[in-house]
């Protein structure tokens, strides 16, 4: 029977999020300076070395390397994957909290969930914390730069600002809606697509082995929404009521944890046209899953979201990125039709929410 002192213990890491026991100690319930990321991806690697590696891939404009874990089971066959990446706006903390969230609790679940150790015996989850390393760190820099939101490259000749925005300079109708030419505006797109590092490491990374990946979520804050291809209003993913299904029901499981409500759609039919995103980008690559996560707020605070606003984010959004991958995977993995394997995914979904948050009390 565990001591008292035990179980005081086991409720305040609960509460904290810190990992001890052999794992790693940190706390995933508040924002962390890049250094304290950096720290944190080395330790999880240590950590798990079964499952876990840091692969480098690209490099920013101001040389700092930009790194992600891939974390899944060495089976020695080539293996589907899971793509996803966090802050590549700056400004967004809500986002790399997450991606670090994210990655605890799927190896917190591998070893006893056997659907979780399934999915990672058959796929590799790519998660990048930070992709817009240099706008991120500059964000830290003091409250002049907290809502910084671009990359830190310097304008072209003759523009005394910095910075792209990086959701906006992806080769996906590049330069046509959403964005601006002057290279002072938050929308920034460049001067030509791909211009930027950041942009370049994805397109190369996950465009050379496209045909590998079956989602790609990318991570942003804020406004609750889920967002389908595509940013232009003119243009209809071809599997588009599979996005919504999907979508829908992912959303669903996000209400069901802390009541949060979720819009599913298109930019220009809930938020606003747009073009040259990583989510756009990566569908017409050829991934059929492919979706922008904008987490909490509503607005109240946007993107200076509280700290204690952190675990009940991370908890919905992983519930809605884990219908997504589950159903994904079972789409790739489990030989039934699509209504079966979208009722399995959601089930899948239920249990390993409810497994997560028992972990989470142990």
């Amino acid at each position: 029977m565990p001591s008292s002192v035990g179980l005081v213990l086991a409720a305040l890491l609960a509460v904290t999020g810190v990992e001890t026991a052999g794992r790693v100690e940190h706390d995933y319930y508040k924002y962390h300076p890049m250094p304290e990321i950096d720290s944190w991806m080395v330790q999880t690697a240590e950590a798990h070395p079964d499952v876990v590696a840091i692969v480098e891939y690209g490099q920013t404009y101001e040389k700092r390397v930009i790194r992600l874990l891939k974390v899944g089971l060495n089976t020695g066959a080539k293996k589907k994957a899971v793509w996803m990446d966090c802050g590549i706006h700056a400004r967004e903390w809500i986002a790399p909290a997450f991606c670090q969230y994210f990655v605890r609790q799927i190896l917190n679940a591998y070893r006893s969930d056997a659907k979780m150790h399934e999915m990672m015996k058959n796929m590799d989850f790519y998660v990048t914390p930070v992709l817009n390393i240099d706008g991120y760190v500059f964000s830290w820099k003091e409250n002049s730069t907290r809502l910084w939101r671009k990359n830190r490259s310097p304008g072209p000749s003759g523009c005394d600002c910095y910075g792209t925005d990086l959701n906006r300079n992806f080769d996906a109708a590049w330069g046509t809606v959403g964005v601006s030419s002057d290279c002072c505006s938050n929308v920034y797109c460049g001067s030509r697509a791909a211009s930027e590092p950041e942009a370049q490491a994805i397109t190369y990374f996950v465009g050379s082995r496209a045909e590998d990946f079956l989602c790609f979520l990318t991570i942003h804050s804020y406004g609750q929404m889920l967002l389908v291809p595509y940013g232009n209003p003119n243009v209809t993913a071809s599997n588009y009521a599979e996005l919504m299904e999907v979508g829908l029901a992912a959303a669903d499981a996000m209400k069901a944890e802390h009541g949060m409500h979720y819009e599913v759609g298109t930019s220009p039919d809930i938020l606003y046209p747009n073009s040259g995103s990583s989510r756009d980008w990566a569908h017409q690559s050829g991934i059929p899953l492919a979706y922008t996560f904008e987490l909490r707020d509503n607005g109240t605070f946007g993107f200076l979201l509280p700290e204690d606003e952190i675990r009940p984010a991370c908890e919905e959004a992983y519930s809605g990125a884990l219908h997504v991958i589950t159903y994904a995977h079972d789409k790739a993995f489990v030989p039934a039709s699509g209504a079966v394997a979208g009722g399995v995914a959601a089930l899948w979904t239920l249990l390993l929410a409810a497994g997560a948050a028992a972990t989470a009390l142990m």
